[in-house]
C-alpha cells in the first residue's frame, strides 16, 4: 500500500470511507516508510457502526448456535488461507519478525476454533423438583452489541481472544483496531465479509480516543474488552462502567522470572531471553525482571549478557533476524530515557542497546537488547512498565525472598519460575501473586481454552478472555422456575 491508500470503515456489511478530517500516516517501524493513511473517526460513524450491530443483533441472536458457528469454520479457513500473507503484514505494521507473527495469526486461529464449540461451551443447567413439581433451569442468552478497543503490539490475535466467542454467543461486534497498526484488521474484515456474515453482525472503525469515548459512551453497547497500559485500562474501565458496561481491561506489567541454582542454564537463557526481548519487549507478558537466587547470579548473568549481546537485530521479514524495532520514535525515546533512569537510580548497564545503527536501516525505530545489572528494588525503575526490550537483574538468597519480591509488586501478570525442584515449583506457583504462571516457561501464555488471567493492577475487570471467561463474559444468565400442574397437562 502507498501513502495514498485511505484505509475504510466497514459498516453493515459495506466499505465505506469515513468523513474524518484527520488522518495520520501509518509507518513501517523498520523502515519509516509510509503503509497507508488511516482516518480518525468522528463520533458519528461509531454511532452509525453500533446501530447497525443493534439492528443485526435482534435476527443473529435467533440463529441457532450451530448455524452461527459455521461462520466461524469457514473464518477459520479463511485465516488458515491467508496466514502467510497476514504475517507479512503484521510484521510490516508492527516490526515484529515474521515468526513471531505467524505465531501470533495462529494464536487467533486457535481462538475462532474454539468458539466452534459454542453449542456446547454455552449449555445451562437445569435441576428437576427442586420441591414437589418444581423443575428450575438455568439458561444463557446474549448480551447485545460488544465492542474491543484493541492495542498495538498484536493486531491480529488480541481481538480474537473476545471476537468469535461473542459472535458465537449471539452478540454483534464493533472492532476499533490501533491507530497505529490498522492494516492486518482491514485484510482480516475482507476475510470476515468473504465468510459471508449478514450486514451489521461485524463492523469496523477505524479511530483514536474520540472514537474510544464514543464507544464507552454509546448507549447501545453493552460490553467492552481492552488490552493496553495501565493507566488507559484504568480509564477505559471506569468510564464504561459509569455508563452501565460490562468491562474487561487487561493492563500493564512487570513480569518477574526467578533463576534458581539448580537451574538448567542453558535452557532457561535461551527462554529468558526470548521472553525478554521477542517482540522487542512489546508484549504483556515479556519478562522484564530476572531474580537470581544463592548461586545462579553468576552462571545466568553471564549467560544472558553473551545471548543479549549477541541478538541479531534488523527488518522482521529479513531472514535470520531474531528482534525487530519498537513501534514507533516516540517509543524508542521512552525507551531509552528509561534506561538511562535505570542508571540515575543505582543500576548498571551490563548491554547497552541505545542508539544502536542498522545498516541500511537507519531511520527505524532500533533500541538492540538492554541489560540493567543490580536494578535496585525500591527504584521506579522496578516497578515501571518499559515495554521494550530491557531486561532488569536483581538478586536475592532464598526462594522465599524471590516471592516476596515478587508479591511486593503492584503488578500481577505473570511470573516464572526456572528450577528442577518440584518441591519449589509447587511452592511458587502456590504462594506467586500473579495471574499467569510458568515453570521453566517464559512467557506464560494460556491456550484459547483457558483464560488470560491477570491480577492486580495488570487486571480490571471480573472475566478475562478466552475460554470459558469469555463464553461467561458475552452471556447472561436466565433462571427459569416452572410448574406444571396436573389439572393444566389434561387438558392436553
Amino acid at each position: 500500500m502507498g501513502q495514498s491508500s485511505l484505509l475504510k470503515n466497514y459498516i453493515n456489511g459495506q466499505w465505506c470511507l469515513s468523513s474524518a478530517q484527520e488522518q495520520i500516516p501509518v509507518d513501517n517501524p523498520a523502515t519509516a516508510d509510509v503503509l497507508a493513511t488511516v482516518p480518525l473517526s468522528p463520533v458519528a460513524e461509531v454511532d452509525q457502526a453500533a446501530q447497525a450491530a443493534a439492528s443485526a443483533y435482534r435476527e443473529w441472536r435467533r440463529v441457532p448456535p450451530m448455524e452461527r458457528v459455521q461462520y466461524l469454520f469457514k473464518l477459520k479457513g479463511l485465516l488458515e488461507a491467508n496466514q502467510e500473507a497476514l504475517a507479512q503484514l503484521v510484521t510490516q505494521e508492527c516490526g515484529k519478525t515474521l515468526a513471531e507473527s505467524r505465531g501470533e495469526l495462529q494464536r487467533a486461529i486457535e481462538n475462532v476454533e474454539v468458539a466452534c464449540g459454542i453449542p456446547i461451551l454455552m449449555q445451562g443447567t437445569v435441576s428437576e423438583d427442586i420441591a414437589r413439581g418444581i423443575d428450575e433451569f438455568m439458561i444463557r442468552q446474549p448480551l447485545g452489541v460488544a465492542a474491543v478497543i484493541a492495542p498495538f503490539n498484536f493486531p491480529a490475535m488480541i481481538p480474537f481472544w473476545f471476537m468469535p466467542y461473542a459472535l458465537a454467543c449471539g452478540n454483534t461486534y464493533l472492532v476499533k483496531p490501533s491507530e497505529k497498526v490498522p492494516l492486518t484488521m482491514q485484510k482480516i474484515f475482507e476475510l470476515i465479509d468473504q465468510a459471508g456474515f449478514p450486514p451489521g453482525v461485524v463492523n469496523l472503525v477505524n479511530g483514536a480516543k474520540e472514537a474510544v469515548d464514543a464507544i464507552l459512551q454509546h448507549p447501545v453497547i453493552r460490553a467492552i474488552s481492552f488490552v493496553g497500559s495501565s493507566p488507559v485500562a484504568r480509564y477505559i474501565y471506569s468510564q464504561a462502567a459509569a455508563h452501565g458496561k460490562r468491562v474487561q481491561c487487561q493492563g500493564g506489567a512487570k513480569n518477574p522470572i526467578i533463576v534458581l541454582p539448580d537451574a538448567d542454564m542453558e535452557m532457561t537463557t535461551r527462554i529468558a531471553a526470548d521472553s525478554a526481548f521477542g517482540c522487542a519487549g512489546q508484549r504483556c507478558l515479556a519478562a522484564s525482571l530476572a531474580v537470581t537466587v544463592g548461586e545462579a547470579k553468576e552462571p545466568f548473568t553471564d549467560a544472558i549478557a553473551n545471548t543479549a549481546a549477541s541478538r541479531i537485530v534488523g527488518n522482521g521479514l529479513d531472514t535470520g533476524v531474531q528482534m525487530g524495532p519498537v513501534i514507533t520514535a516516540a517509543s524508542r525515546e521512552r525507551i531509552e530515557a528509561l534506561i538511562q533512569q535505570g542508571v540515575e537510580e543505582g543500576a548498571t548497564v551490563l548491554v547497552d542497546g541505545r542508539s544502536p545503527t542498522i545498516p541500511g536501516l537507519e531511520k527505524g525505530n532500533f533500541v538492540r537488547p538492554t541489560l540493567l545489572q543490580d536494578v535496585p528494588p525500591e527504584g521506579e525503575i522496578a516497578r515501571t512498565e518499559i515495554f521494550g526490550p530491557v531486561l532488569g537483574l536483581m538478586h536475592v538468597e532464598t526462594i522465599d525472598d524471590a516471592i516476596a519480591l515478587v508479591n511486593r509488586s503492584p503488578w500481577g501478570n505473570m511470573a516464572c519460575l526456572f528450577t528442577n525442584s518440584g518441591a519449589a515449583a509447587r511452592k511458587f506457583r502456590y504462594e506467586a501473586e500473579a495471574g499467569n504462571i510458568g515453570i521453566n516457561i517464559g512467557v506464560a501464555a494460556p491456550m484459547a481454552f483457558f483464560p488470560f488471567s491477570g491480577w492486580k493492577e495488570s487486571f480490571f475487570g471480573d472475566l478475562h478472555g478466552q475460554g470459558h471467561h469469555a463464553i461467561e463474559f458475552f452471556t447472561q444468565t436466565k433462571v427459569v422456575v416452572e410448574r406444571w400442574p396436573k389439572e393444566w397437562s389434561r387438558q392436553f
